[in-house]
């Protein structure tokens, strides 16, 4: 049977245990907490001996254990960790204070607030368009950005979005970069001193912002002509790729054919100073020659005539094939090079030989 069903002796009862509360339903919560206040702060009365009700107050060893309690919670939650990968940017009442980095810190909490910033990780963003060259050509040009946070302090402060910055940046530094170079060199040979040319360009302009990022390196993703005019520029291309091949191939040529006719050079040089020294000293040896024979002469014109032209004659026939006749004696008898018919013969055979191999 329900507490509050017609015929009910406990109809004046309730299930909160307020037998008080008249219009019945749960206790005024106000109420509750302003009770439990009381004990806290020593609300519970008693009567006194005069008649009259005092406060007996909470143990003061209550207090002070919630008191540790609360105080120990308060230093706990206080402490945070940085990462080494991360920076910490402490907040005191809203306002910056300092930057912290990795390890264990603690902050007071109401104080202080922290915001982890990350420094290490590679960012990355792209431009592109359609630019005008120097030349008043027009190209497409794609450019990427990698980058990262270097001061957390100007990243989280100084600028708005430091991401669109360097977006925009990126894309101006590139416009003036392709505006100051021809169609040419943007696409085949000068790649890489417009990818430099930006990057100091792009670091000069983020400079003044103080984003707190830094680049750490650009690539000239592409590079190309429009559609219209693609194939002729690729004709261009493929010109220029023959030309470095041809030139690379007369080089190689020049690399051989070089040092083989300055070794020629050298050693014809080097045969004629030696013909010289020779030629000098043969002179030489012939005026001392003469210098030794000319007193003889002098002396003995006819001996010394006589004698030298033996010797020339000597020296002649030594080197000639010689043939001896008997003229006065009426035969003729002549001397046979026996010499020479047996290397002819020695020649004829090796001739034979070689043919039948």
């Amino acid at each position: 049977m329900a507490w509050n069903e017609p015929g009910n002796g406990n109809k004046d009862k309730d299930p909160w245990g307020n037998r008080n509360n008249q219009g019945g339903g749960p206790p005024d919560l106000d109420d509750m907490l302003k009770k439990l206040w009381q004990q806290i702060s020593g609300g519970g009365s008693k009567k006194n001996s005069g008649g009259t009700s005092a406060k007996s107050p909470m143990s003061k060893s209550a207090i002070y254990a919630i008191l540790v309690i609360l105080a120990i919670f308060y230093v706990v939650t206080g402490f945070y960790t940085v990462d080494e990968k991360e920076r910490g940017v402490i907040l005191r009442f809203g306002a910056y204070n300092e930057t912290v980095g990795p390890g264990l810190h603690w902050r007071p909490r109401g104080v202080d607030n922290y915001i982890k910033v990350d420094i290490s990780s590679i960012e990355r963003t792209s431009v592109d368009g359609i630019m005008l060259t120097k030349d008043e050509n027009i190209v497409i040009v794609k450019l990427g950005v990698q980058y990262r946070i270097d001061n957390p302090e100007d990243y989280l402060f100084n600028v708005t979005s430091p991401e669109d910055t360097i977006t925009q940046a990126a894309e101006s530094a590139l416009r003036e970069v392709v505006g100051n170079a021809i169609m040419d060199d943007i696409i085949t040979t000068g790649r890489e001193a417009i990818k430099t040319d930006t990057h100091a360009l792009l670091e000069k302009t983020m400079e003044p912002y103080k984003t707190g990022l830094v680049v750490t390196e650009i690539t000239l993703q592409e590079a190309d002509a429009p559609s219209q005019v693609k194939a002729a520029f690729q004709d261009a291309i493929k010109a220029r790729e023959d030309e470095e091949k041809y030139i690379n191939t007369a080089q190689s040529y020049e690399n051989q054919v070089v040092p083989v006719a300055e070794g020629a050079a050298a050693r014809m040089l080097e045969v004629a100073k030696a013909y010289e020294q020779s030629a000098i000293a043969k002179a030489k040896g012939d005026v001392a020659k003469f210098d030794k024979l000319l007193p003889e002469y002098v002396s003995a014109p006819e001996v010394t005539r006589q004698r030298l032209y033996i010797e020339t004659m000597e020296n002649v026939y030594s080197r000639v094939n010689k043939v001896l006749i008997d003229v006065e004696g009426g035969n003729n008898m002549m001397y046979l090079p026996l010499d020479q018919l047996i290397k002819n013969n020695r020649n004829s055979s090796d001739a034979r030989a070689s043919g039948n191999n």
